[in-house]
């Protein structure tokens, strides 16, 4: 293959749009602990970062749905299904949970992921394991023991409750990729994706009507800023990034280059936040991150 043939280039926009993808996806951890600097709770935050980006998954519904079926009733349950558990709850409870943890140990749990929908699999429809990957996930599960026991001798009790909601977070978000696979064949990816993250963000925009007076609307002008910055650079644009390079380098690639994900937001959290970046850190990011590799490794076989 020629350096400068299409298939080359392909290749390597490919892999700059999943790292570029993975980067700003991390960083959304990070704009999320500079807001909660300005006394904004997590009801609140989430509204103005659903809200911003409402009108970019519509845009992106409605692009995905030219020229398509409608949908069905079961079709539209099973959206407002998997919007209500892989994109609100999801995005809530990561939300919720990094007022009490670093964006690092964040980024370590809901790196995870892969293993919880693999489990999900076996309690649900028996999918066999292998020792290959049961051995990998021990690995990535002591990382992140070992980063969570670092923290709590830190900062105390709450650093359980908030690994308990980001961990609750992977689950919810798991639970959508394990059932939304005859629904991705039916109506497409991109079509699923508008519609569920726009079912979210109401539900976001929802909650903050119900749980919030108005007055709560009134938050410092950089809140309103960092949560366009994440409605756009960390949420909406890097969707786009990694759809874009799983046409061109599949899946599984763009998977295992995400493993970048965890070291940009431990470095950015470090950099920016000035959060400690210990040889327990160290060590149990090695741990998960080369844990999912073995896991993601042995699955491909």
């Amino acid at each position: 293959m020629k350096p400068d043939s299409p298939a080359t280039k392909s290749i390597a926009s490919g892999l700059i749009l999943a790292v570029c993808g993975s980067i700003a996806f991390s960083g959304k951890a990070i704009i999320v602990k500079l807001a909660y600097r300005h006394g904004v709770d997590a009801v609140t935050l989430i509204m103005y970062r659903m809200l911003f980006a409402l009108p970019i998954f519509a845009a992106l519904a409605w692009w995905a749905s030219r020229g398509k079926p409608k949908l069905t009733r079961n079709d539209w349950l099973g959206v407002l299904g998997l919007g209500v558990s892989g994109y609100y709850l999801a995005s809530y409870l990561d939300f919720a949970g990094l007022q009490y943890i670093t964006a690092s140990l964040e980024r370590l749990i809901l790196y995870l992921n892969p293993t919880l929908v693999m489990l999900l699999g076996w309690a649900l429809y028996r999918k066999p394991i292998g020792m290959r990957r049961v051995a990998a996930m021990a690995i990535s599960y002591a990382g992140v023991v070992l980063v969570f026991g670092h923290e709590v001798r830190l900062d105390g009790g709450q650093v359980a409750l908030g690994a308990l909601l980001v961990f609750a977070s992977a689950v919810s978000y798991a639970i959508y990729l394990v059932y939304s696979g005859q629904l991705v064949q039916r109506l497409g990816a991109m079509r699923l994706v508008g519609l569920a993250t726009s079912i979210a963000c109401l539900c976001c925009i929802a909650q903050f009507l119900v749980l919030r007076p108005m007055s709560a609307a009134v938050v410092a002008p950089a809140v309103i800023w960092l949560s366009l910055l994440n409605a756009t650079l960390c949420t909406a644009v890097p969707v786009l990034m990694v759809m874009m390079a799983i046409e061109r380098i599949g899946a599984g690639l763009t998977a295992q280059t995400g493993m970048i994900g965890p070291l940009s937001t431990i470095a950015m959290g470090v950099l920016i936040l000035g959060e400690p970046f210990t040889p327990w850190v160290a060590a149990g990011t090695v741990l998960v991150v080369a844990g999912i590799y073995v896991f993601s490794r042995a699955g491909a076989r």
